[in-house]
């Protein structure tokens, strides 16, 4: 089942400043277990400013085994909507390399969507993950969700019931175009293709004992311990103090000297 907005009212001339926008609904797992992609534009305006295009829409797709009621509990899609849909690698391409192209693909915690939208599908295209850049930009906020985001900020020209119902892939792909935009038009395109490479870094500490306290707040002992959490943001954001401190180096050598004596 295909819901599109139409033809695309871009030209060519901006097709090359669009960022396409998905987000994936699943039935499990698996490398092809995509049930729903939605997307939703994002273009570069004659003004020079960013904003959400007319171009969105989204395909139901059969993820080739049923869905599981834990997973239709989140987006209610059944069986039997995606039973003749097509497989994800004959629609994934469709949706991801758009006619005139992208300069970049954008997700809302992108690497999940990058889970299945694999480099041979996206044509090796960039990706801005917009939870990784809201830490950077608004680490004031309390919550970081597509949807906290959506309340919390309130982005101007959110029609609401477009962005309905949440945990389906057009209208979640929608509500993110929105912290994209502005996104865009507060810093630069480089800055969030290069935040999104990295880890997130986050603004406090998310659990235990220290949780909800900013990093600056921490000691270099108990910094010293996150930077080997097991969680990849964790250490990176407490590595990130650690080095503003000039104490990263205090790690290198506790970790070379652990090598040593394994």
């Amino acid at each position: 089942m295909l819901i599109e907005s139409g033809e695309s009212v871009l030209t060519p001339a901006n097709n090359m400043t669009r960022i396409r926008v998905v987000d994936l609904e699943t039935g499990g797992n698996g490398p092809n277990d995509v049930c729903e992609i939605g997307w939703q534009d994002v273009v570069l305006g004659d003004n020079g400013g960013w904003r959400v295009g007319d171009e969105r829409g989204s395909l139901l797709v059969n993820p080739g085994r049923p869905i599981s009621p834990e997973t239709m509990a989140v987006h209610h899609i059944l069986d039997a909507e995606v039973a003749t849909a097509p497989f994800w690698k004959d629609v994934a391409s469709r949706a991801l390399r758009p006619e005139g192209g992208v300069i970049a693909l954008a997700a809302h915690r992108a690497a999940f969507e990058q889970r299945y939208c694999t480099p041979r599908l996206t044509g090796g295209a960039a990706w801005i993950c917009t939870w990784k850049c809201a830490l950077r930009l608004w680490p004031q906020l309390p919550r970081f969700s597509n949807q906290m985001l959506r309340y919390q900020r309130m982005p101007e020209g959110l029609v609401h019931s477009i962005g309905l119902p949440a945990h389906r892939a057009m209208p979640d792909a929608y509500v993110t175009a929105h912290h994209l935009r502005d996104m865009l038009n507060e810093s630069t395109f480089e800055q969030l293709v290069a935040w999104s490479k990295e880890p997130g870094l986050l603004p406090r500490v998310p659990s235990g004992a220290e949780r909800g306290k900013s990093w600056d707040r921490l000691d270099i002992p108990t910094l010293q311990v996150f930077a080997r959490d097991r969680d990849i943001d964790v250490r990176f954001s407490a590595g990130t103090e650690l080095r503003r401190r000039g104490a990263i180096e205090t790690i290198v050598a506790d970790e070379a000297a652990q090598g040593t004596l394994l």
